[in-house]
């Protein structure tokens, strides 16, 4: 009996040891990707600043960043890596070569990557921030630490703060529970808070993920080389070069005179006649099998995941008025290699994998799409720390709501492991139904008119009808203007009639 408590207290051991060097391989290559991607965007000038005291700082914040820019692609892998987990189970369940992989993994995966995402949402990335703006407390010795020190207290005033608004809000909504539980922090008020978190980040998504579907048509247009149908490449692109030639003349041959705003405008002027000229001899330079075949399926293959993806929605939406089991659950121990997640096999599982990563491919678009977060879009080498922090901010947000958003709207039956079931509001019908409706409405209005416009605009260009002179229109006058030039033309007469008066 001894022997055995031994031999299954060394399995559990080994079990330990092996996950936990599966999960420190899997972060590791995740926060090398991560700084590469971060790398290839900020700007070089904020860490080799002359003052080694803010380039230290800068270092810091970045390393923080990208610790939760890792964790955020971590979190869109969770449901497509478990579901390939399954399907690889089913497929080979007696190979001795992924016994490794089980549902103690799975879930100490989510698990860890829950735990991360909060900790970077809540403390680490308002850290960050807080050590970018901070610059020590008055009549403190100045240093990297009294920067810290700075940091540490502005967050744990922020804290506080929400933590008390959390408390309000609680006591106002389950007020019995609140009063008696005040001190119950852990167990209550954290989960309430990361509850909140998530179903803000599952609102932005059902707002930026219809807008991207209808705007990744556009992207895919600006990438890939278009059919030229009656276009006449070689005259457009002489045209262009014609322009670009007048374009850097002038700003060669500009004046001290002029004022920066004229030249500011030439230059942008110049760029977008420059990136003009690149596509044009792009299209020029493209095969055949490129504008006529590779442009079309293209298109054929973003409208029909777009489709899908709306009837597999619509038809979750039947589920949730027949059948109980289609609400979005938690489970505390995944069962991996038991039963494929799709009705259609491990194609069907495949499916859905491209499905998850097109909906958040889509939500990234829709979301530097939207007004209020165009100022974020990072720009090659020339992203300040600042809109670092926000993008990983933002992208977190929806990473980690991925999950949370792929099984409400019922793209995959993988119920949620660990603590990502537990948030109150999946258990309200409510709310899952009206969600999902939302969801398929904003998506059919958004690709109704995303291609009305694509085909009004394709079959504009294709009669020619883009090349006619505009309609000339009087500007717009406003009416204090009209009265002062009224006023100075009636000055104006009464001065020529009193002169000609006198002469007579």
């Amino acid at each position: 009996m001894e022997a055995d408590d031994v031999s299954v207290r060394e399995q559990l051991f080994h079990d330990r040891v092996r996950e936990t060097i599966i999960f420190v391989l899997f972060f590791v290559c995740l926060y090398i990707f991560s700084y590469l991607v971060i790398t290839h965007y900020k700007r070089n000038a904020e860490f080799m600043a002359d003052d080694n005291e803010d380039a230290t700082v800068n270092r810091i914040s970045l390393w923080l960043c990208t610790f939760s820019l890792s964790v955020s692609v971590g979190a869109v892998l969770l449901l497509p890596l478990s579901i390939l987990s399954n399907e690889v189970l089913l497929f080979v369940p007696d190979s001795c070569y992924i016994q490794w992989l089980n549902g103690s993994l799975v879930h100490g995966l989510w698990n860890l990557i829950f735990l991360f995402s909060n900790l970077s949402l809540v403390f680490l990335l308002p850290f960050a921030y807080f050590f970018t703006e901070s610059e020590g407390f008055v009549g403190s010795k100045k240093g990297v630490m009294s920067r810290v020190y700075e940091s540490t207290v502005v967050l744990l005033l922020l804290s506080l703060l929400v933590l008390g608004l959390l408390w309000l809000v609680s006591a106002l909504t389950h007020h019995d529970a609140a009063r008696e539980s005040l001190n119950d922090l852990w167990e209550r008020y954290l989960p309430y808070l990361y509850s909140c978190i998530s179903l803000v980040g599952v609102l932005l998504l059902l707002l930026c993920t219809p807008l991207g579907l209808s705007r990744v048509f556009s992207v895919t247009e600006s990438i890939l080389v278009k059919p030229r149908l009656l276009e006449n490449i070689d005259e457009t692109a002489s045209c262009v070069a014609f322009e670009e030639a007048c374009l850097s003349k002038k700003l060669a041959g500009k004046s001290s005179c002029w004022i920066s705003l004229n030249l500011d405008v030439l230059k942008n002027q110049f760029l977008s006649i420059q990136a003009r000229r690149v596509s044009l001899e792009l299209k020029r330079k493209a095969s055949p099998w490129q504008r006529n075949v590779g442009y079309p399926l293209a298109l054929l293959l973003l409208l029909a995941l777009t489709v899908l993806c709306v009837l597999i929605v619509s038809f979750h939406v039947l589920e949730l008025l027949f059948d109980d089991t289609a609400m979005p659950r938690g489970m505390e121990d995944p069962l991996l290699g038991a039963a494929s997640f799709s009705m259609f096999g491990s194609f069907g599982a495949a499916v859905q994998v491209i499905l998850i990563l097109y909906l958040m491919a889509s939500s990234v678009v829709g979301f530097y799409s939207l007004p209020l977060f165009t100022t974020l879009l990072p720009r090659v080498q020339d992203t300040t720390l600042t809109q670092i922090i926000g993008n990983c901010v933002s992208l977190l947000m929806l990473s980690s709501a991925l999950p949370v958003f792929s099984r409400t709207l019922g793209i995959t039956h993988f119920d949620l492991p660990g603590d990502f079931g537990r948030y109150d509001w999946l258990g309200n019908f409510y709310i899952i139904f009206m969600y999902n409706m939302l969801f398929a409405g904003l998506t059919s209005a958004c690709l109704m008119k995303s291609i009305t416009r694509a085909m009004q605009r394709e079959l504009i260009c294709a009669v020619g009808l883009h090349k006619l002179p505009l309609k000339v229109t009087r500007p717009k006058v406003s009416f204090k203007r009209l009265l002062a030039r009224m006023n100075v033309h009636h000055s104006a007469t009464t001065a020529v009639t009193v002169v000609e008066l006198s002469k007579q």
